[in-house]
C-alpha cells in the first residue's frame, strides 16, 4: 500500500485533473446556453458538431486510464475511510463516476450530444409549428441512443434504473414509483374537495396586461431580494426556462414571459433562481469536484420550488411584496392582495406543466414518469406517443390537450435526452416539504419574517444544511440526516391542505 505522502500527492493530482475536465464542462455548458437563448437557426448543426467534439474530449479525460489508476489506489487508502468527509466523498463519487463512464462508448456519447443538439432545435421548431411528426424521427434517434446507453451502463431491475441514476444517484424506479403512487393516492382526494368547492379565486385578475420590462425588473428585484447574487449570475430569455453553471461565480438564469399572464415569467424567475441559489451556495473552493456539486437533481428542485411556491405564493410573501407590484403594475391597482394571494394559488387542472398549481403540479409529472417508463422498455413507440399523452392526461387530470404544442410537445426534456429527469420534480417537491418544515422547527415560523422582506435566515439555514454538503450523502441520505426521517409524502400533502382550505374554505 502507498505511503500517506504518496497518497495525497495522487489525490492532489487527481483533484487537478478532474478540475481541468470541469473547466472543459463548463465551456460545453456555455455552448449550451448560447444555443438555447441566442443561436441563430441556422447554426444549429455547427454547434452540434462542436459540442458533440467537446462531449467526446470531457469523456475522454473522465475516463482516462490515469484516472482509473488513481482512484484504484485511492478508494482503500486512508483518505477514503471516512466516506461522508470532503475527500471521502470526492473519492467515492469520482469512483462511482469513473466505473458507469468507462462503460459508455465514446462514439455513443458523441452521438447523443449530437442528436440532442439537433432534437432541442428541431423541438423550438415542431412546438411553435404543432408538428409531432417533423420531431418523430429526432425522438426516436434519441430514445435508440438513451436505450443504448442504458445497455451500456447496465442495471439490476430495468433499463430505466440506468438513466434515472444520472440524475437521482443510487435511487431505483421501483422506489420512486411507490413514493410517488403514495402522493398520488393522498392527492386524489384533496383535488376533488377543491374541485367541488363553492369558494373560488379569481384568476382573471392574473390575465390582464403586464408589460415585459416591468415583468423583467420586478422579477429580478424580487430573485435578488431572496437570495441570488446578480454580481454572479444574469437572467436571460429561452423557450423553456433554465439554470445552469458556468463557474463558480457565474450562474445563468432563464426565463420567458407573457404579457397577458404574470404567473408565468415571475413564478418562473424565482424557481429558476432557486436553483441559482444552489449553485452560489456550494464550497467554491471544491467547485468542479463532487463535495462541489449538488447532491442530486431532487435537491436541486427542492431548493427552486421551496423558494418558488413555499417561498413566493406564501402570503406572507406578498405581505413584503403586494405593494411594490401595486406600484409596477397599473392593473393591479384595483385588486387587493388577499384575492391576489388566492388566484396565484388557484387548484385547476391544467395543460401545462410549467404553469400548474402546486396541487395538481405531480400528476404531471406522474404522466411523464410513465410515460418515459413506457418508452424506454418498448410499451409505447413514438408514433404512439401523442394519443398515449393525451390518453393518460384525460385519466389524471380530466382534461385533453387541444393540440400537440400544448400536449407531447411542451416540454424540451426529451429533446435533450433528458430521461429519468422528470421523476427528480415530484422528488424536489416532497424533500422540500420536509426541509422547509425542519427550517422552521430549527428556526420559528418564517412568516413574520418574511412579510419584513427577511429571507436570510431561511438562506442562511439552506447554506448551512443543504448547500455547503455537496455530494457528501446521497439525496435521500441528506434530507434524513436534516429532518430526522426517511422521504415521505405526508409533510407535503400537509402543507399543501394547510394553505389551500382557508382558499377554499375546505
Amino acid at each position: 500500500m502507498a505511503d500517506p505522502a504518496t497518497e495525497t500527492a495522487v489525490y492532489d493530482e487527481l483533484v487537478s485533473a478532474t478540475k481541468e475536465t470541469a473547466m472543459l464542462g463548463a465551456v460545453e455548458s456555455l455552448l449550451g446556453w448560447d444555443e438555447r437563448t441566442y443561436l441563430p437557426t441556422k447554426a444549429a448543426s455547427y454547434r452540434a458538431d462542436q459540442q458533440a467534439l467537446l462531449s467526446g474530449i470531457i469523456h475522454q479525460h473522465k475516463t482516462a486510464p490515469k484516472i482509473g489508476e488513481a482512484i484504484q489506489t485511492l478508494a482503500s487508502s486512508d483518505l477514503a475511510s471516512d466516506p461522508n468527509s470532503v475527500v471521502g466523498a470526492n473519492i467515492r463519487c469520482l469512483k462511482r463516476e469513473y466505473d458507469k463512464k468507462t462503460k459508455v462508448p465514446q462514439e455513443l456519447v458523441e452521438a447523443l450530444t449530437r442528436a440532442t443538439v439537433l432534437g432541442q432545435q428541431s423541438w423550438v421548431e415542431a412546438r411553435k409549428n404543432d408538428d409531432f411528426e417533423g420531431f418523430r424521427p429526432q425522438l426516436e434517434e434519441i430514445i435508440r441512443l438513451k436505450i443504448e446507453q442504458a445497455q451500456a451502463v447496465g442495471f439490476e431491475e430495468c433499463a430505466y434504473d440506468a438513466l434515472l441514476d444520472d440524475y437521482e444517484p443510487e435511487a431505483k424506479t421501483s422506489e420512486v414509483a411507490r413514493v410517488l403512487a403514495g402522493l398520488r393516492e393522498e392527492l386524489a382526494p384533496l383535488v376533488a374537495e377543491i374541485a367541488d368547492a363553492s369558494q373560488r379565486p379569481d384568476v382573471s385578475i392574473l390575465h390582464r396586461n403586464f408589460l415585459t420590462a416591468q415583468q423583467a425588473s420586478f422579477g429580478t428585484q424580487a430573485a435578488a431580494k431572496i437570495g441570488f447574487d446578480f454580481d454572479s449570475g444574469r437572467l436571460d430569455v429561452t423557450h423553456h426556462p433554465f439554470c445552469t453553471t458556468l463557474g463558480p461565480n457565474d450562474i445563468r438564469l432563464t426565463t420567458r414571459y407573457d404579457e397577458q399572464f404574470f404567473p408565468s415569467a415571475f413564478f418562473g424567475t424565482l424557481h429558476e433562481a432557486g436553483h441559482g441559489i444552489y449553485e452560489q451556495g456550494l464550497p467554491v473552493d471544491q467547485h468542479g469536484l463532487p463535495a462541489g456539486m449538488y447532491a442530486s437533481l431532487g435537491i436541486h428542485e427542492s431548493q427552486s420550488r421551496l423558494w418558488e411556491n413555499m417561498v413566493g405564493r406564501s402570503e406572507a410573501f406578498w405581505d413584503h411584496f403586494f405593494a411594490p407590484a401595486q406600484k409596477t403594475f397599473s392593473s393591479l391597482a384595483d385588486i387587493s392582495k388577499d384575492q391576489f394571494y388566492a388566484a396565484i394559488n388557484n387548484v385547476s387542472p391544467s395543460l401545462i406543466r410549467v404553469e400548474a398549481d402546486e396541487a395538481t403540479y405531480n400528476l404531471h409529472i406522474i404522466i411523464r414518469f410513465e410515460l418515459e417508463q413506457a418508452l424506454v422498455n418498448g410499451e409505447c413507440q413514438v408514433a404512439d406517443l401523442p394519443a398515449a399523452w393525451n390518453e393518460k392526461y384525460e385519466h389524471y387530470l380530466g382534461i385533453t390537450p387541444p393540440n400537440n404544442a400544448d400536449g407531447v410537445l411542451q416540454d424540451v426534456h426529451w429533446s435533450a435526452g433528458l430521461f429519468g429527469y422528470f421523476p427528480t420534480y415530484s422528488l424536489g417537491n416532497l424533500y422540500a416539504a420536509q426541509l422547509f418544515n425542519q427550517a422552521e422547527k430549527d428556526l420559528g415560523d418564517f412568516a413574520p419574517q418574511f412579510a419584513k422582506g427577511e429571507f436570510a435566515p431561511l438562506l442562511g439555514w439552506l447554506r448551512e444544511n443543504v448547500h455547503q454538503a455537496g455530494q457528501r450523502w446521497p439525496a435521500a441520505t441528506l434530507v434524513e440526516k436534516i429532518a430526522g426521517e426517511p422521504i415521505d409524502h405526508k409533510p407535503l400533502i400537509d402543507y399543501l391542505r394547510g394553505k389551500l382550505a382557508p382558499i377554499y374554505g375546505l
